[in-house]
């Protein structure tokens, strides 16, 4: 096995990095409940089995409100980056402006000329 690992170092230095983190192939999960355990390997639990979040009278989540919550959501995240965006641009203005004024000279008191 330690021969094997020095034959694919060189490989594996050139291979590319990329890494795919993607949820796990749904048979993976039915599987897991066939053996009698949990869907996940988060297990069970409320922050496993309950939803994301639920209408403070009890109606069930609706599918579209939910969608339309995260497109809000969304739109004020661009929002406030666009304002951030703004508020900094404003500020380099303000600075560039106050570095390339003219300043003021001083002048000898009239007595002394």
């Amino acid at each position: 096995s330690a021969a094997l690992g020095l034959r694919l170092a060189p490989r594996l230095a050139v291979a590319p990095r990329h890494i795919h983190c993607g949820a796990a192939h749904p048979a993976v999960g039915q599987w897991r409940v066939q053996q009698g355990l949990a869907p996940s390997l988060a297990g069970y639990g409320p922050l496993q089995d309950l939803p994301d979040w639920a209408f403070v009278d009890g109606r069930p989540e609706d599918e579209a409100f939910a969608r339309r919550v995260a497109m809000l959501e969304q739109e004020m995240e661009r929002g406030r980056r666009h304002w951030q965006v703004q508020q900094r641009q404003q500020q380099e203005t303000r600075e560039r402006k106050r570095q390339h004024q003219l300043q003021p000279h001083l002048r000898p008191p009239s007595n002394l000329i």
